[in-house]
């Protein structure tokens, strides 16, 4: 065998592993993000009851109850990318999270039974989301190192691969 055929050989071997690490790294992602999406969507399911429970006390946050409405409505839409997605999350938990501080000021909403009974149902999921994010940036991150990473990043432009967004951590 000459040593060109060797060399092709060896090349053609890295290109394959290469190839195979990035598609692998990418499908990881996909899966953690649809299992995200799930999570999402239960949380996102559990929003209408949270808002009826809590909007007849809370008169004076009308806005941010609205808001986070709307942020619902948007966030349930089909057509969404995972950035959109990931960028509307990002501020319907901290819309959430700014209603949860503010129930802490409603004496009659923390006795509220069936609040109570949905606020350990948001704190399950949101947990479970939590986690998952988590796993999923420390993914992307992986991913994408490896994409700006010599020779892998030849490989990435080939595969017109592009840097994954982070969900922010709160």
């Amino acid at each position: 065998m000459s040593l060109s055929l060797i060399i092709a050989i060896i090349i053609l071997i890295i290109a394959v592993l290469i190839y195979n690490s990035l598609i692998t790294k990418k499908n990881q992602i996909e899966n953690i993000f649809a299992n995200i999406d799930i999570k999402l969507k239960k949380r996102y399911d559990l929003i209408p009851n949270f808002l009826s429970s809590i909007q007849k006390y809370m008169k004076d946050e009308k806005s941010l109850l609205e808001e986070i409405t709307s942020l619902r409505v948007q966030a349930i839409n089909p057509q969404l990318n995972d950035g959109q997605k990931i960028y509307l999350d990002n501020k319907l938990s901290k819309a959430l999270k700014n209603v949860n501080t503010q129930i802490q000021s409603y004496p009659q909403l923390k006795n509220n039974e069936s609040l109570i009974q949905l606020q350990k149902a948001f704190d399950e999921i949101e947990r479970q989301i939590s986690v998952s994010r988590r796993v999923y940036n420390k993914k992307v991150m992986n991913y994408n190192n490896d994409i700006e990473r010599i020779p892998l990043n030849l490989m990435a432009k080939a595969m017109k691969y592009e840097k994954k967004e982070l969900f922010e951590t709160l």
